[in-house]
């Protein structure tokens, strides 16, 4: 063998493990480093494999599979792959989205809320549903029915409100024509002399308010004077008011302290007096029966009959 063979052999060999050494680094950056999820859509939106997955709008992974689900055909079975330590949670929400609006569909998913319970690998991340080009299309399409419905009423209305307005200024024109306004030339005339005319009145009437209100201070002075007056003597009155009160209060409890000391004398005297008043009642009852014992002692034996 030559020894340009065995330069071109060498330098084959080289390239061959270096190819050998890129691809299985790939695979282990890409197999071990990555873990596994799915989410389900009614509609994909032109999401294709090897589309951007985006983790709070970073690029995470990306979409290994889009297929009808076996279990529900009408929904979208959608396979990613994402960075082992991209912290998908329960409350995490996928969605149809785009990295920017010359770029395809991508996959994109919300960062959910701190508390939330992390989603372990091959579990399924919660979904919603985005609307698709044919309902905005039908959205816009019904706006603009509307729109073309409100700008007929609004041109009716403003047709009416046009003749209003004429009508309006025809009004305006003949209340302002030559006619009335010599008629409120009049009317103002007219006010004038009457302010004239009564121009002293009024004087003679504010002078006369005037005294009024000067009588009414004097008065209203000489009330507070009064007042004043009186303020002092029945102050002094109401302090011996209050101290006869409390004498009076004092006294009451003197008299309630002696009526308990002498509470069960009291009762022997009420005791005495219901004895006596018995004794009494017995006695003139006695008297009733028997008045000649005021005189006799004893009482004289029956008359014999006569025989």
């Amino acid at each position: 063998m030559t020894t340009e063979a065995k330069v071109g052999a060498f330098v084959l060999g080289c390239f061959a493990v270096l190819a050998f050494t890129v691809i299985y680094l790939l695979n282990a950056q890409y197999s071990g480093g990555t873990v596994h999820y799915r989410t389900y859509l009614r509609y994909a939106g032109g999401l294709e494999p090897g589309a951007s997955v985006l983790y709070g709008g970073m690029n995470v992974g990306k979409v290994t599979a889009v297929r009808p689900w076996a279990a529900d055909p009408t929904r979208i079975e959608i396979l990613l792959e994402v960075k082992k330590d991209t912290p998908l949670n329960e409350k995490s929400v996928a969605k149809l989205g785009f990295v920017s609006v010359m770029n395809s569909a991508a996959l994109s998913i919300t960062t959910g809320t701190i508390d939330a319970k992390r989603l372990p690998p091959e579990s399924t991340v919660a979904s919603q549903e985005a609307a698709s080009l044919d309902e905005i299309a039908g959205k816009l399409a019904t706006v603009a029915d509307s729109a073309n419905t409100l700008i007929t009423q609004a041109q009716g209305e403003l047709n009416d409100i046009s003749g209003n307005m004429n009508h309006l200024l025809v009004n305006l024109d003949t209340m302002t024509g030559p006619r009335n306004q010599k008629k409120v030339q009049a009317i103002l005339d007219n006010i004038d002399r009457l302010v004239a005319d009564e121009r002293p009145k009024i004087d003679r009437l504010t002078d006369q308010l005037a005294k009024v209100s000067e009588h009414a201070d004097d008065t209203i002075q000489n009330v507070n004077g009064t007042v004043t007056d009186l303020r002092a003597p029945m102050r002094k009155d109401l302090a011996e008011l209050q101290t006869t009160l409390e004498e009076a209060k004092g006294l009451l409890q003197s008299m309630q302290v002696i009526v308990r000391a002498n509470d069960s004398k009291i009762s022997d005297t009420v005791e005495n007096l219901r004895d006596a008043t018995d004794n009494l009642n017995q006695f003139t009852n006695s008297l009733k029966q028997r008045p000649w014992s005021l005189i006799r002692t004893k009482q004289p034996g029956d008359r014999q009959v006569p025989k």
